[in-house]
């Protein structure tokens, strides 16, 4: 029995992914099947169908747990708030609780430069990845607040280095790391652990930057010191559920970054 047995995740952009060669290529998924091994039901969202039932029947099957699966689309033009607060109380009536707010949903025009984005190729970032982390975390907050729960938020060295041709994606993801900071300060008191990582790692997403844009991948994506890619599932997925342990507490306002194979630095 997993110490997360009874609890709720949600997961955002947890549909089932697969590289080239039949491994893993989704973070989110990856997380999933991590807090599944750990006895956690699942809420799954995504804008593939196919993708999340393809997860769900994999992670039922699997592990013996159970997983609501929920087509979710935050955009420009869309009822933002209403199609979180549909996932939010879909996970109520399902599970009656909600632990763990994992935000990893991030779609972007990757590769396009500054002067050649296009408005919607931003707002695509933003809505996708800023403004969905914000409505998710807005209203997962009274249930997380009941369970004193954790907050697991996605960002990336694209905002922390400045990668080339990834402007909307760093806003975005900047955004999210300074949503976070604030978050743990507000949220502390009622015992919300907040947390962000920053991760790498060889996903479905990537294969497909480095073909449609191999130059713009030579020059943001490097191999890590330790000669490998972090695992979604192994390292980012297990380092997603650390950080829900109830035994274990960063300080509050800490952000982390994984770099395959080079564990954690605060």
């Amino acid at each position: 029995m997993g110490f997360l047995q009874g609890k709720t995740a949600i997961v955002t952009g947890a549909g089932r992914a697969l590289l080239s060669d039949g491994r893993c290529g989704s973070i989110g998924y990856g997380i999933a099947t991590a807090y599944a091994k750990e006895g956690a039901n699942l809420v799954i969202t995504g804008r593939n169908v196919k993708k999340l039932e393809d997860a769900k029947e994999e992670l039922e099957r699997l592990y013996g747990i159970k997983v609501l699966a929920v087509a979710a689309d935050v955009s420009a033009g869309a009822d933002n708030e209403a199609v979180v607060a549909d996932v939010v109380k879909q996970t109520i009536d399902t599970f009656g609780r909600i632990d763990v707010l994992i935000n990893v949903a991030q779609a972007s025009a990757s590769g396009v430069t500054i002067a050649d984005h296009t408005t919607d190729q931003f707002n695509l970032a933003m809505y996708s990845g800023l403004y969905a982390t914000f409505y998710y975390m807005q209203a997962c907050y009274p249930y997380l607040k009941e369970t004193q729960g954790s907050v697991i938020n996605f960002a990336s060295g694209a905002g922390l280095f400045g990668n080339y041709g990834q402007c909307a994606y760093a806003a975005a993801k900047e955004g999210i790391r300074g949503l976070s900071r604030v978050a743990a300060t507000e949220w502390g008191k009622d015992g919300i652990n907040v947390n962000v990582i920053c991760p790498i790692a060889w996903t479905a997403q990537l294969e497909n930057f480095e073909k449609a844009y191999p130059e713009a991948f030579k020059a943001n994506v490097h191999m890590p010191p330790m000669g490998h890619y972090g695992d979604p599932e192994t390292e980012i997925g297990r380092v997603c559920v650390q950080l829900a342990n109830p035994d274990f507490k960063y300080l509050t306002g800490e952000t982390l970054t994984l770099e395959g194979g080079m564990g954690l630095r605060p």
